[in-house]
């Protein structure tokens, strides 16, 4: 049968594996499993309680990163994870685990919502085909996925669930002697008894309802303020940090983020740093990821100071206290709340021009330097500019060391999201304080003495001395002196003192900031508050849960001039007045009253912290989950101290949105007694991406990959020659292979096995479809090792292997448990692959055990054809829950290996000898050997080093 002629070799092999018959069966046994539920993993009791003997397994826990469900579907880049754990956990369902593996759907975001803004269409509708297609998509690759528990987060009984979290977390505080979450009644308790001291010194009953919101509101760990925020006009909403880029635009739409001061509902997740930093600890992380979090939550210890002025106070925190002495001025962020309470209407006599920045007055500087500021990342700010900028407030602070008068700033390298957004500013000591001084003609103090020969006359230095392993000089006040003390010494001596004198005191801070939590959009979960007359803010009761979004009849925000800074938000629910004010009885004695609903939503990532515990009890609709069943799945046990999914698979992007507020949430929950677990995933893996080649014109514009000609090396495009270079693969860039492609032409199938052997999983790879054949036709032989092609009847004979077949079977098992469990699908499939290919070569009919073996072996990577030939010889039950085979380990080890035997540290003969050989034996073949005898010519031996049974190495005299 000529493979150059695949008309006359179909009709000579009716029954030949084609992407034809790879389709019918592929379609026929997702049918099946359908049908008989074979992926529906038992809890230990509710609903969806099954056999009691499944759940007596070692259970396994496995997820990937929720997808969005976006409308232009699934390339081949997407499933690459999908597939990825599905493999996993076919595996760990044939090695005796009970597994449970699904797959939902993050479905609120602003794709959908831009959509809706510009067509009228509500977001749901599209967002629920988008949802369709992708399921559709994903069942034709087989995954294995229990249906019964999947979910979107804009189905309403899903994130009633997610309003309930709000609500428990707006009603607790992190209690610092405790160091966990408590009711916020708790607190109330403790300051109408006198126990806790209410702030400001008055008694508890004398402060009015809405003063004893405003101090529970310093406290909630869900809490609204005025802050300053990313306002981003041409998504109409404002952004958290991380979902600003480096160059100051939005993540999503790419579009200018601007500084601004609205009130939004914040998550207080500072109050966590520390626990998230420790525990990091008892993960099994990839140590990128670990770091990437360290970083961004910012641990340092250092101390806070006061600065005094007008009768207040400037707070400054500090790694580097030891340097008081030396700080000549200081510099507040321009967003600082105490900037416009302490700039004075006239500029102060002797005012120098360069710190004017040419404006009349302080206001009208602070105001122009502002604007400036707020149009910048926070990136930008702190890159190190040739240029340093900033302009006097107009007002002086005391140094508390030594009284001296010193001016306040503002400059944008100093930020609010690090410290208290201010700093004492020791431009001796400090490369940025450095050039500001002397951009401003400021005064530069040695008080580090430095190690070279520049002597501590600071007015003559060209740069900064920076260093943490040297003597403190020019130090001394009326009661305290650092002269001669070393670095650490030092921040000892001047802390104690501060902390004596009421000034300050030694105390760690954060790089973290609170998460922002409020969009000004229409498609999110709406917040499960109201608010009173006094506006004081109530949470709903869960009998009101969940509170559904309204419709409206516009979903724009009222601006949208992506360039236009000066705007403020109106979101679109405020627009449903009939909505917005209400009459309710919150069931708290008061009865019904007029409130007016919080008319912001959540953001995307709010569904997406908590999805892994909904999975395991998605139909109860009293709890958010059963106690019993969270603690079966999800519960620390040996190995995992703080419990939490088996296996996450998902993209490195997250790091420091998704995975930070996941941790913040299972760690509230755990400490309010909802769930045993702390940590929500233990083992975390990042995939790579698959890559594709684009191919641009001269304009730098895109052009279909699939109409690119390739000519000597070079690639044409309607005749023109156009640039290749490696990136992402996607649609816009007119380089996208969706999964149905490749399944009409080969098979899902032969897909999976491609992907899975591109390489390993944890590295990028370029997508070449013409290689996807090599799959193919590996999926081929094994049919044909099975399958008589001509008539479709199964060629195995019961008869026993011989033996080298035994040794390449029994290898190939041990080899692939070993890759599967390991995650290294790609060498796994290189054993299928070489076993295949042995059976094949032999010529002949292959061995009942062996042929049945080698099903299971590919079962988890291709599991429609597994399926298929496990029937063929004559099963009745699902290849999905068979043992994975176990290997022999007489068959493992080599009948004999190589073994090289060195003279003079030269290789001069190879033997071939048993592994269970012993260095004494293996001395005496190695001398005795002629190659050797004739290497050594009569010498006589000094020494002789015997690694058994891979080398000696002999040593002449």
């Amino acid at each position: 049968m000529s493979e150059t002629n695949p008309a006359a070799a179909e009709v000579a092999a009716p029954h030949r594996y084609t992407a034809a018959f790879a389709a019918e069966i592929e379609a026929r046994w997702q049918d099946f499993w359908d049908a008989d539920g074979t992926y529906a993993a038992p809890n230990p009791k509710g609903d969806l309680a099954g056999d009691p003997e499944l759940v007596a397994k070692p259970k396994k826990y496995v997820m990937d990163m929720f997808p969005y469900p976006s409308g232009a579907g699934l390339h081949v880049g997407h499933p690459l994870g999908y597939i990825a754990t599905d493999v996993f956990a076919r595996f760990q369902r044939m090695t005796g685990h009970n597994v449970l593996h699904t797959l939902g759907f993050d479905a609120f975001g602003l794709p959908a919502e831009q959509h809706a803004v510009q067509t009228g269409e509500h977001p749901r509708v599209t967002t629920e085909a988008a949802i369709n297609n992708m399921k559709s998509q994903l069942r034709r690759l087989g995954l294995g996925h229990d249906k019964r528990r999947s979910f979107a987060t804009i189905d309403p009984d899903y994130y009633k669930w997610t309003q309930w979290i709000f609500v428990q977390i707006f009603n607790s505080w992190y209690d610092d002697e405790a160091k966990k979450a408590r009711p916020i009644s708790e607190l109330v308790a403790r300051f109408e008894s006198g126990e806790r001291a209410v702030p400001g010194g008055r008694s508890w009953d004398a402060l009015s309802a809405a003063e004893r919101a405003d101090v529970l509101g310093e406290y909630r760990l869900a809490y609204a303020s005025d802050a300053p925020v990313n306002w981003c006009p041409g998504l109409g909403t404002v952004l958290a940090n991380e979902e600003v880029t480096a160059d100051g635009r939005s993540e999503r739409g790419n579009f200018p983020v601007f500084k601004a001061k609205l009130r939004q509902w914040n998550m207080r997740i500072t109050a966590y740093a520390d626990r998230l930093l420790d525990d990091l600890n008892e993960l099994d992380w990839p140590e990128a990821i670990k770091l990437q979090q360290r970083n961004w939550i910012g641990r340092s210890e250092g101390a806070r100071v006061d600065f005094p002025i007008d009768g207040e106070a400037i707070t400054v925190f500090t790694t580097r206290q030891d340097t008081l002495f030396g700080a000549t001025y200081m510099v507040l962020a321009p967003e600082h709340p105490l900037v416009e309470k302490f700039t004075p209407a006239a500029w102060p006599e002797g005012t120098h021009d360069v710190w004017t920045g040419g404006h009349a007055t302080p206001g009208e500087a602070v105001a122009a330097y502002r604007a400036q500021a707020a149009s910048k990342s926070d990136v930008e700010r702190q890159a190190e500019a040739k240029d340093k900028t900033g302009v006097f407030t107009g007002a002086f602070a005391t140094n508390p060391v030594n009284g001296e008068q010193i001016p306040v700033f503002i400059a944008d390298y100093v930020l609010m999201g690090y410290g208290t957004g201010a700093i004492m500013a020791v431009p001796a000591h400090d490369t940025r304080d450095f050039a500001f001084a002397r951009a401003f003609e400021l005064p530069v103090r040695c008080v580090v003495e430095p190690s070279d020969d520049r002597g501590t006359d600071a007015s003559t230095w060209d740069d900064a001395f920076v260093s943490y392993d040297a003597k403190i000089v020019n130090s001394h006040g009326e009661d305290v002196s650092l002269d001669g003390l070393g670095v650490t010494d030092a921040k000892a001596r001047i802390t104690e003192w501060l902390a004596r004198k009421g000034i300050g005191e030694g105390t760690v801070n954060f790089r973290l900031r609170d998460w922002l939590f409020s969009r000004q959009r229409y498609w999110g979960e709406p917040f499960p508050i109201v608010y009173d007359e006094d506006g004081i803010a109530h949470s709903l009761p869960e009998s009101m849960l969940p509170l559904e979004l309204p419709e409206v009849e516009d979903y724009s925000p009222r601006t949208f001039d992506p360039d236009d800074a000066d705007t403020s938000p109106e979101t679109p629910l405020s627009r449903n007045q009939d909505w917005v004010d209400v009459t309710l009885d919150l069931g708290d004695g008061r009865g019904p009253r007029p409130y007016r609903r919080e008319t912001n939503t959540m953001p995307n990532w709010a569904g997406s912290c908590w999805y892994e515990l909904r999975y395991l009890d998605p139909h109860n609709s009293e709890k958010l989950v059963d106690p019993e069943i969270e603690q079966y799945w999800m519960g620390p046990r040996a190995g995992q101290p703080h419990g939490g999914v088996d296996l996450y698979v998902g993209g490195a992007e997250h790091a420091v949105l998704h995975l930070l507020y996941a941790r913040f949430w299972s760690k509230v929950l755990y400490d309010l007694g909802h769930i045993s677990s702390p940590e929500p995933f233990h083992k975390l893996y990042n995939q790579g991406m698959i890559q594709a080649f684009v191919y641009r014109d001269s304009r730098g514009f895109p052009v279909p990959a699939t109409e690119i000609e390739e000519r000597d090396g070079a690639f044409f495009h309607n005749g023109e020659q156009v640039k290749r270079e490696l990136g992402k693969m996607g649609k816009s860039l007119k380089n996208a292979v969706t999964p149905e492609a490749i399944c009409e032409e080969y098979g899902a199938d032969t897909l999976r096995l491609y992907e899975m052997a591109m390489g390993p999983l944890d590295v990028s790879r370029p997508w070449d479809t013409r290689a996807v054949v090599g799959q193919y036709r590996l999926l081929q032989r094994l049919w044909r090792n099975v399958v008589d092609e001509a008539t479709g009847e199964v060629t195995v004979v019961d008869t026993e292997p011989d033996e080298t077949t035994l040794r390449a079977l029994h290898k190939a098992i041990d080899g692939v448990r070993q890759d599967l469990e390991g995650l290294r699908f790609n060498t796994a499939i290189a054993k299928v692959t070489e076993l295949n290919n042995h059976l094949t070569k032999t010529g002949a009919a292959v061995a009942r055990p062996v042929a049945e073996s080698l099903v299971l072996l590919i079962a988890p990577l291709a599991p429609h054809i597994a399926e298929e030939l496990w029937r063929k010889l004559g099963h009745t039950d699902s290849v999905v829950h068979q043992d994975f085979p176990v290997a022999d380990p007489r068959y493992v080890v080599d009948e004999t290996v190589t073994c090289v035997v060195q003279v003079k540290g030269k290789v001069k003969a190879r033997l071939e000898v048993s592994p269970a050989i012993s260095d004494d034996e293996l001395e005496k073949v190695a001398l005795a050997d002629e190659k050797v005898v004739a290497a050594l010519d009569g010498a006589g031996i000094r020494k002789v080093i015997v690694r058994a049974p891979k080398l000696v190495n002999i040593v002449p005299a």
